[in-house]
């Protein structure tokens, strides 16, 4: 299972620098932030099999002994709805984030997981700086901010609502998590290729 957490905040991360209005006068075009209306949440998922797990809605601060109580309160409930085979063999990812690498958290895996668990400190290590192959990067996030800010964003439950609603779009598309393992399987084989470095120019 790929697991990642990642912020989303009112006006999301926007990159003006290629956006242009073309006009044959001054259009006076202004883009309204709401600065003094600032908000975010932070979102944890999970992707095993045909799965998406979650969101879950995590602390703004997340530290270690917080990361301890989701891994042993809140994810055996998400987990659920996973077939018991696949929650038996099932290998659990996450990156080297400083609550990741706790040492309640870690014992807590070593406990669960035994030695199928990857990450910082963990049997099985995530290296710094290695290329992103965790699915929850090289797709989930952008598809899932590409469908939650289709629209402006006016409070922090509409934000929530959204998250929850396109996760289950992402959710009931057809074929969505078979196309995401072959390409998973497409990054893997390009970064043997390239000896663990760069990898995008095969792709």
């Amino acid at each position: 299972m790929f697991t990642d957490e990642a912020n989303f905040s009112r006006n999301a991360i926007r990159n003006f620098h290629n956006n242009h209005v073309w006009a044959e006068e001054n259009p006076h075009a202004i883009v309204n932030f709401n600065n003094q209306e600032q908000f975010s949440v932070n979102v944890w998922v999970g992707i095993v099999e045909n799965h998406l797990i979650g969101p879950f809605f995590l602390p703004q601060r997340l530290d270690g002994r917080t990361y301890r109580r989701f891994l042993e309160e809140d994810l055996p409930v998400l987990l659920e709805e996973v077939p018991l085979l696949t929650r038996n063999r099932m290998w659990f990812m996450h990156d080297g984030a400083p609550a990741h690498f706790h040492r309640e958290a870690r014992e807590y895996l070593n406990r669960t997981f035994h030695d199928r668990w990857v990450g910082r400190g963990g049997p099985q290590q995530w290296p710094p700086r290695s290329p992103d192959l965790n699915s929850a990067d090289f797709f989930l996030w952008g598809h899932l901010k590409t469908l939650v800010y289709n629209t402006p964003v006016n409070t922090v439950e509409d934000l929530r609502n959204r998250i929850r609603a396109s996760c289950d779009v992402i959710r009931n598309t057809d074929n969505i998590f078979q196309r995401v393992r072959t390409n998973m399987r497409r990054r893997a084989e390009a970064c043997i290729l390239a000896g663990g470095g760069h990898f995008q120019q095969l792709m």
